[in-house]
């Protein structure tokens, strides 16, 4: 097998990721539109996990009081201190992993919408090692019989290769009549959140 045969037949298979800038513009203004609800769903998290955070620090103040008027035992304060302390290192830890998925969320998905549509052009323009990064990161699986290539595809690659051939195919057959939403949205803005 020719190594430039096996090259054409990976072009060919990123090439089932490409979509039109109608597309590319529509699906990130999409995206925004979500990121507003995203957003707000972790200033929520956020608000929570601080308010947790809060509650536990007043029951240590509380607590420390106690200790000081001889309510408490030394030992007993150092054991619920420490879990509680070790609580609100937990708590704080979430709270940033909040605030950095609600910086990245907009930016990271027009990123990769971004990498899909050109992944074709780029793996054609890339050296050899560039090339294999791109496809460990794209495709997963690859196996050649009987003279073809057969490959799946990653995550979220998989839904966006389906969309964009749906797409093209209701393109081909109802023109300007077609819908974009009913064949991109679905598959590109997710409902999944970060656990609290």
């Amino acid at each position: 097998m020719r190594e430039e045969a096996l090259e054409d037949q990976f072009a060919e298979l990123l090439h089932g990721l490409s979509f039109d800038e109608e597309v590319l513009d529509w699906v990130s203004q999409a995206l925004r539109e979500s990121h507003s609800d995203e957003r707000r769903h972790h200033e929520d998290a956020i608000a929570r996990l601080q308010a947790e955070h809060r509650r536990l620090q007043d029951r240590l103040d509380a607590m420390y009081v106690d200790k000081l008027d001889g309510r408490v035992d030394v030992a007993f304060f150092d054991r619920k201190a420490g879990d509680w302390r070790t609580e609100q290192d937990r708590l704080l830890g979430a709270v940033e992993a909040h605030q950095t998925a609600n910086r990245s969320y907009f930016d990271e998905g027009v990123r990769l919408l971004d990498l899909a549509r050109r992944a074709h052009t780029l793996f054609k323009q890339q050296a050899p090692r560039e090339k294999r990064r791109l496809l460990n990161f794209v495709v997963s699986n690859c196996r050649w019989r009987e003279g073809r290539l057969t490959a799946e595809y990653r995550q979220p690659f998989d839904m966006l290769a389906v969309s964009a051939a749906a797409w093209e195919a209701e393109k081909a057959a109802a023109g300007a009549a077609a819908s974009i939403s009913e064949k991109w949205l679905p598959g590109l803005v997710s409902n999944q959140r970060l656990p609290d």
